[in-house]
Formats: C-alpha cells, structure tokens, sequence
C-alpha cells in the first residue's frame, strides 16, 4: 500500500522534458532517458539475463540489508533471484544510457547481487574502472562466473559495505559513478551517503536504487535532496539520480523515463497490485 500510494503521488507530481528549464537535465532527458535507439548492447544485456534465468541452481543467500518481500527463505534459486531481485530489463537499458551519456571512468557499485545492473554499467563504457562490493560470497561467486563467461573487466569484492567504505580504498578514491543498490534502510543510505561525500567531483552522478522501498527510504531521500552539496536531484520513481555540479541553481525534478506514460502508468499500477507477474 505504501508503494502504491507513493506511485500515484508520483503520477500526480511528475513530468516529461517539457517541464524542464534546466538545460543541463532537458539534455538528459532528451537525448539520454528518451533515446529510442537500439543499441548493440541491449542484445548483451539480455543474453546476461537469459543466462542466470535459466539458471536453476540454488545458493544460500547471506543478506545484511533490510531483507525481501519476496523471499521466505535464505537457500534461493538463481533464476528466482534474477526474475526478483534484480534490476529490471527497463532499467538496465536506461542504465546503460546513463553511463553511455555521461562517460564516467571510475565508476562503484554498491550492491552486486547477481551483476545484472553492473553489466549495465560495463556495457556503458567499457573503458571504464568498474568497483562492484557485495556482501553474500554465494551470490558474489555467481556474478564472478557471470564476468567471466562475458569477458567484463570487473573489479568484484566481497566485504561488508560499512567495512569497505572505511578502507583506504575510499580515502583516496574519485568516484564518477556510484550506483548504490545494497540496504534499502534509512539508516544505510545515509551512512553510505556521507560516508562517500569526500569521493565526488563537481560531475560526479549517484544513483540511489528504491528510493521509495519505504517511508524510512523515503525519509532518506528527502535529508539528501536537502544537503548543502547537493545542487540537483531527479526523482523516477525507481531511482533517485543526484548531482552536484557547482555552476547549478539547486533543484529538485519529479520526472518520467520514457514518453510511453499512459501505457507505462496502467502497467505500473496493475503490477503493484499483483495483476501482472
């Protein structure tokens, strides 16, 4: 009820390019989250996909997040977790475009699970310094294999999140990208959220994963958008996309992925009602 209850305030409050005066997030838009063409790389995202949903093999899933709503038990199935856990074919694709647009050469994701977001973010620009941190080394394992069988050039580590972003690892880092997809709690978020603060430059872009999982998420968003550093935010829904390029009055953009709203709108609602598998 909560998601669906924050869908239609999205509905409600959102808009297309056309509403957009900033020139910097009318490009994106326009030429990043409306593009139509069919990239080559789409082919590879879903022969990634295909592979793990036919792969019906189980693991014992260690989760230090904010758990499922989808599974009861821990010992899980490949294909189940791609089917549910993973991010979905939609915006895989517009992930991919995303880093296609914007070119960045550091790039960390926070949250592996199978790698279905990280070959988004391969595939993006391929040469590109990919980090990509999970914490279950079973599930960690299966996306290792999955690198491997597509030649990507992954750094994967296997570390508790919290241990990882004390490292020196991050002390010294730059970071273009980051793609947080691990805990979707209030309290993580904005952990990570802080904690990474000293790894950005004026075009870095985050991505936050869920950002209306739950009022606790929601909450989260809410404190970022409003940080002296952040200069702009667009709400998908899905994602939150954050920026802090200093030359940007601070706004903050409610804003649709694709022009298709209507049909993308009706599927939407009837798939958080359990219309539709």
């Amino acid at each position: 009820m909560h998601i669906l209850t924050s869908y239609l305030k999205f509905l409600w409050n959102s808009s297309n390019a056309h509403g957009v005066h900033s020139p910097f997030v009318f490009d994106l838009v326009r030429k990043c989250f409306y593009d139509t063409k069919k990239y080559g790389e789409y082919k590879t995202l879903k022969k990634y996909r295909d592979s793990l949903l036919e792969n019906k093999k189980t693991i014992e899933v260690t989760d230090f997040g904010s758990g499922s709503r989808v599974f009861k038990s821990n010992i899980r199935a490949i294909n189940q977790i791609a089917k549910n856990a993973g991010v979905s074919s939609k915006n895989a694709r517009l992930l991919f475009r995303i880093v296609r647009y914007f070119q960045p050469e550091n790039v960390l994701e926070i949250g592996t699970s199978l790698g279905l977001a990280t070959s988004a973010l391969t595939l993006g620009n391929s040469k590109a310094k990919i980090t990509t941190l999970e914490g279950c080394p079973h599930t960690a394992k299966v996306a290792q294999q999955q690198f491997q069988d597509f030649n990507f050039s992954v750094t994967s580590v296997v570390t508790k999140f919290e241990a990882y972003l004390e490292s020196e690892n991050i002390q010294s880092a730059t970071y273009d990208l980051i793609y947080f997809d691990g805990n979707h709690s209030k309290e993580a978020t904005l952990h990570y959220f802080e904690a990474l603060l000293p790894t950005i430059a004026n075009n870095t872009v985050w991505i936050f994963d869920d950002i209306h999982w739950s009022s606790g998420m929601q909450e989260a968003w809410e404190t970022i958008k409003k940080h002296p550093k952040v200069t702009v935010t667009i709400d998908t829904f899905q994602w939150g996309l954050v920026f802090f390029r200093k030359e940007q009055e601070k706004e903050h953009f409610i804003l649709r992925t694709s022009n298709y709203f209507v049909v993308n709108s009706i599927l939407g609602i009837r798939k958080l009602w359990g219309l539709l598998p």
